[in-house]
Formats: C-alpha cells, structure tokens, sequence
C-alpha cells in the first residue's frame, strides 16, 4: 500500500499529514501526485468523498512553495481554485490552510453573499492561492480588485455541478482572462458532452484518472431503501431518529420548500436541526453548518446543491427524504457518511412515484439496494407491485446469458426492463436500529485510527 511518504512530498507537507494523522493516501490521491508535481494537466473523474481536494492542494502548495520568488503581490494570485458553491470554498480554502501549516503560502477564499471588504483587504496584501465562486470573483475583476495573469496554476473543481448550475459561461469568461501557459486540473464527478468539450479547450495533454462510481460507495456503507407512503415520510423520519445511534444525520430533500417543512417538521419534535439551501442567507448557512460540525445540531437538512462542500468524517447516517432524479447524485449524497474509516448508513425513503429513481440509482451502483421491512410506515402496496412485475421479468429471463445480464443491469433490455422493476434484497429485522454485529462494525470504524486522507 503506498504511503505519503513514497509520493516525493516537501517535509513541511509530509509534516502537516502527519500532525494530522494522515498517512495512506486515497486512490486520486496516489495516482494524482506524482503526474501533478511534474507539472502535468489532470482530468479527474471522482466524486465526493474520493480525496480530490488533496489530491490538487498538496502538489500546488509544493509547486508554489518551491518557486517562490519572495513576498506574493497586492492582487496577483499565482493560483486559482474555482468551486461551485460557497460552501465548497470555505471547505476548500480550510484544508489548504491545514496543509500549509508548515509553509510561508497565503490563500484567500472569495464568494458572494457577504461584504467584500474583508475579502478586497486580503487581496491587496497580497496572496499565493484564491479560491473562489464564479460570481463574486467576476465582480471584482470587473472592479479591477483583482488580475489573473499571473495565474500559473488553475483547477476547476465539480465542473459538472457549474453545469448544473449555469456557471460554464462565467467560467469561461474567467478562464480567457488566464494565461495559457499553466498547469490546469479539471475535476467532474460525471462527464457529459458538454463537460468533456470544456476539457478539451482547457487542458494540454492531460493525464486522465478515474475513480469508479463503485468505490465512492465503499462496502462499509450499509444502503436500505424504505418503502412509505408520500404523506407518511415524515412520521417514519421521526420514527427513526428515535434510535439515538442516529447522532449525526444529513436529512436530503429535493426542494427548499421541502426542506423547510421537514426541519419546521422536526423542530417541533424538539430534534436540534438545522436548515441549509439557497434562499438562506451566507451567514444562516454557515451558523447551522458550524452547529452541525460542533455537535450543537443532531440533524442538518439540505438540499443538494446547498450542500456541496459539506465535509464531516463523523456523520453516522445519510437520509434520503426525498430520492434525487439523478442518480449521480445519490452517490453524493451517501458519500458523506463513512468517511475517515468509519462506518455509516444511507436510509432512502422511496414513495410511488419514486420508484423509477430506485431503479436508476441500482444501475448506476451496480448493486440492488436491500428493503427494510420493519417499520410501522411500510407501503406494502409498492413493494407487491415491484414484486409482481419482477416475476414476469424473471420468467422471460431464464437462459444463462440473460441471467448474466441481468445480474450486470447493463444490457439495453435490462435497462428498459428495470425501469419497469428491479427486484430488491429484503432485509426483515426486529427493529430500525442496528444488530448486534453491526453495532461492533460500527465501533470499530470509530476506533480506527485517522489514516486516510479523504478531503
């Protein structure tokens, strides 16, 4: 297994690691490094959770380090990080300062939604390392506060959630403004057409590493799925949080609206919860995810794109309210438990109408996600029926080659036909908390030594 201190890393860094108890690098970690120090371009396929912002911060803040050429000028940053949401770049920017511990480099993270001056201030003493939003830092090259044609190296990070969220064109409007001779990482969790155009306009000869969809959604996570009623979700989210093994949860929704009411829902439960989505206000949002990391809050409620850049090692539980459409983003979503080593569980709520977002998440896990059975909310109605057209798919599906495709979900006939239904595991137990054994798993996770570095 390779170590940190195989990857040719500064003594200062390798020092930070340590202090940290980081010892064994993830796998974008030790495959990035060592092309990244060398000054290669990077496509990197990863999600959430894989170590990415490592895997880019330690080779630049050892290029930077070793090209210095002494104090870093007013409004000139050698290197630009570029982040989708606000609350990514306050996580970014925290793990640089970590790192960097040991090193004379200045970062500065810039968004929107709060006052500049403090932000323009930081800029004008001067700094190595901005990491930003598309917006606020547009508005201030506008103002002049800030110049990139000093920038040598340039990462983009989850460009498919700047997609999603319609900054591509500010991302090119930022990106004429660099030079071309760079160093430039592009990260993206997914790679549609538009994506990989973007790649190739931005890259030089890129190395490209991938982590598999399938690692981000480690063994040690333990995925159900339970079928309830639209109108009794709530009631079966109460229902669980009575097991007091649900310490810290992240509660998914789809809208802000929905948000809103589970938290107003589990508020008057006399449950510490807290709310983040894009209607918030900046300092709402960082008060309720300060609350939720310092153990003030046992739930944090969210909806997805609030919550990117969310990254706690000790959340115990992800809860799936609502099932995204994208079933990308379900591996996001569970991605924010077990993490560090530790263990953790993903609970889905599936209603009627969500059934076909089970069936895409399976394919995109290559795993069928086990039923749980054993709570007072079950809609024995869903499963009945998803059973009922699972046995007729059984029936036409008796040969050995199509049992070997629909053991995969791969074929263009399974895929139509899972959409229709996808048989699932059962899992009938006693009660919603864990056994016995899972209880042990758990605690070994918490026990584990700090090894893997995974922000």
């Amino acid at each position: 297994m390779t170590e940190f201190s195989e990857l040719n890393l500064i003594e200062p860094l390798q020092k930070a690691l340590l202090k940290q108890g980081y010892t064994v690098p993830t796998a974008i970690q030790a495959k990035s490094i060592p092309y990244l120090i060398k000054g290669r371009d990077l496509l990197g396929v990863a999600q959430t959770g894989t170590g990415k912002t490592a895997a880019f911060s330690l080779p630049l803040l050892q290029i930077i380090t070793k090209s210095a050429i002494g104090r870093p000028k007013a409004g000139k940053p050698r290197a630009l990080i570029l982040t989708p949401t606000r609350e990514l770049a306050i996580q970014i920017g925290d793990s640089i300062q970590t790192y960097s511990r040991f090193l004379s480099v200045v970062t500065t993270t810039i968004f929107g939604g709060v006052s500049q001056i403090k932000q323009v201030a930081a800029l004008n003493r001067g700094v190595d390392i901005v990491v930003s939003t598309p917006g606020r830092l547009l508005d201030l090259m506008n103002q002049k506060k800030i110049s990139l044609n000093g920038i040598e190296f340039y990462v983009l990070d989850e460009a498919d959630r700047m997609l999603d969220m319609g900054f591509i064109r500010d991302v090119q409007k930022i990106t004429k403004q660099i030079p071309k001779q760079r160093q430039t990482l592009l990260f993206s969790a997914t790679m549609p057409t538009e994506i990989a155009t973007l790649a190739r306009g931005l890259l030089n000869n890129p190395v490209k590493i991938e982590i598999d969809v399938q690692s981000t959604t480690a063994d040690r996570i333990d995925q159900h799925v339970l079928f309830v009623e639209k109108s009794k979700k709530r009631n079966l989210l109460s229902y669980i949080l009575e097991d007091k093994e649900v310490s810290r949860a992240l509660v998914f929704t789809r809208t802000k609206h929905g948000a809103n009411r589970v938290a107003k829902h589990l508020e008057q439960e006399n449950i510490r919860t807290g709310v983040i989505h894009g209607n918030k206000s900046q300092n709402a949002r960082q008060n309720a995810l300060k609350g939720f990391k310092d153990g003030k809050l046992r739930i944090l409620v969210a909806t997805d794109i609030a919550a990117r850049g969310i990254d706690i090692d000790s959340v115990t539980h992800v809860i799936n309210f609502d099932l995204p459409n994208e079933p990308e983003t379900y591996v996001h979503r569970i991605g924010r438990t077990a993490r560090a080593g530790l263990g953790g569980q993903a609970i889905s709520f599936c209603d009627e109408e969500e059934r076909e977002y089970l069936y895409d998440i399976e394919r995109i896990i290559r795993k069928l996600v086990d039923v749980r059975v054993d709570h007072p909310f079950h809609a024995q109605n869903i499963k009945d029926a998803e059973e009922s057209v699972t046995r007729k798919s059984n029936n036409r599906s008796t040969s050995g080659s199509n049992r070997e495709k629909n053991r995969k979900l791969s074929s263009s006939h399974k895929k139509k036909s899972a959409k229709r239904g996808v048989k699932h595991g059962v899992t009938e137990l006693k009660n919603i908390k864990f056994s016995s054994s899972r209880k042990k798993r758990s605690q070994r996770g918490r026990n584990k030594p700090k090894s893997v570095l995974v922000a």
